[in-house]
């Protein structure tokens, strides 16, 4: 179904906390109305005034809307650049960069370098030992879950089930799984005031989650060296390329990655694909009914109708004609994933829920280009993995309530979704 005008033109504001609190057809209604009149729309910054950080108040930024747009400058990261801050609107230091985006927030020839190594150590043998434990902790998940009949499906499954299996693939002991957990939530919040209480200082607790990560992953790093096991991080800190190995911080910024990009991706793709499949029951009959047909492409419409990552940021290297719109070296653009991956140009009946789209190109996962997602494989094969054991176990399972929507302009999260088996 096309959403309806709701919001005219000019009273859209994606800098607004007020528009990240709007249901989700209000939302894509707006999205549609950007694409269709002001595909590259210009918008002031979230305002800072009044904090500490009030000095790194930028001018503002295009929001860059269709899909065809977004790919353009997710294959040309010569002008496109990610280094100042792709995850975040404003220039934050250096410091805070390598905390929370490392490798994500880098350009050739430093991403080049990071990509190389990290890729080194997802090699067959390794990600073959990780994709066969996949099948296990889904089954245990399910199982612990199963036991009451009922409850909060993000909780339950969404949430720890992925967040385990990166975990163990880093080798992380499970009594750190609860403060890894909540760090990362903190991290992706967007100060939701159900992660992080309403008065306290944001920037202060995404540090301290930073840094509490950050600690994790150097000491098991420093143990890794010495003491190296079958897992990633013993092939991470001893893998040598070229001469070029990681350095501590390197370390810590890639698992920091991980376990919020990487584990919220695949949590907020599952989550809506439950919400997804309830909505629309003739979907999940079609899936239930043969899953093995459906399921590459039921798994990449999830993550199309979900699109986790909202948007990712990237700033101009030199000046750039971008759908008639003069954009000037060192603007800021946001390339939303959420709209391209709705674009009526793109996709037919993208308002649709389709688990045999065919083709699907979806940027739940990034657009081409160099920073496309690394953990894409491994995110689709845990999400299969998920509803094949779900639907094949317990084809009943159903969403029994609205879900709660993360307030966030960043991640497209749900927060609580009931369920029952």
């Amino acid at each position: 179904m096309i959403p309806s005008p709701s919001i005219p033109l000019d009273d859209i504001d994606l800098s607004s906390a007020d528009f990240w609190r709007l249901p989700w057809a209000e939302r894509e209604s707006a999205f549609r109305t950007l694409r269709l009149e002001r595909p590259v729309a210009f918008y002031e910054e979230p305002s800072l005034a009044g904090t500490p950080f009030e000095f790194l108040q930028g001018k503002g930024y295009y929001a860059v809307t269709t899909h065809r747009d977004v790919s353009t400058a997710s294959r040309h990261p010569e002008v496109f650049t990610s280094g100042p801050g792709a995850v975040s609107i404003i220039d934050m230091p250096t410091e805070m960069i390598e905390y929370f985006s490392g490798m994500i927030s880098t350009d050739n020839p430093k991403h080049a370098r990071l990509r190389r190594i990290v890729s080194n150590a997802f090699n067959p043998r390794n990600v073959k030992s990780v994709e066969d434990s996949i099948e296990n902790v889904a089954r245990e998940t399910i199982d612990r879950a199963s036991e009451s009949g009922s409850g909060d499906f993000v909780t339950d499954i969404a949430a720890p089930f992925p967040l385990q299996i990166i975990c163990d693939m880093m080798g992380v002991p499970p009594s750190e799984y609860a403060t890894v957990l909540r760090a990362s939530n903190i991290i992706l919040s967007n100060g939701d005031p159900d992660v992080i209480p309403e008065g306290s200082d944001l920037m202060t607790a995404y540090l301290e989650a930073g840094g509490t990560l950050t600690a994790i992953m150097e000491e098991l790093g420093k143990y890794r060296v010495e003491n190296p096991i079958d897992d990633i991080t013993s092939a991470l800190v001893n893998a040598e390329i070229e001469d070029e190995k990681l350095t501590a911080q390197e370390l810590a910024s890639f698992f920091v990655l991980l376990v919020t990009a990487g584990n919220e991706t695949t949590r907020t793709a599952i989550a809506h694909g439950l919400h997804a499949l309830s909505e629309h029951p003739d979907q999940k009959a079609l899936l239930t009914a043969n899953y093995e047909l459906h399921a590459k492409t039921a798994t990449d419409e999830i993550v199309r109708w979900a699109s986790p990552v909202i948007w990712m940021r990237r700033t101009l290297a030199t000046d750039y004609v971008l759908s008639d719109t003069q954009l000037s070296a060192g603007d800021k653009i946001l390339l939303y994933y959420n709209s391209a991956n709705r674009d009526e140009q793109a996709f037919e009946n993208p308002y649709t829920f389709d688990v045999t789209r065919t083709p699907n190109d979806h940027f739940g996962f990034g657009a081409p280009g160099p920073h496309f997602c690394l953990g894409a494989h491994l995110a689709r094969r845990e999400i299969t993995v998920m509803f094949r054991q779900l639907l094949d176990r317990f084809p009943n399972i159903h969403a029994t309530g609205a879900p709660a929507q993360l307030e966030s302009n960043f991640v497209n999260g749900i927060k609580r979704l009931s369920y029952s088996f």
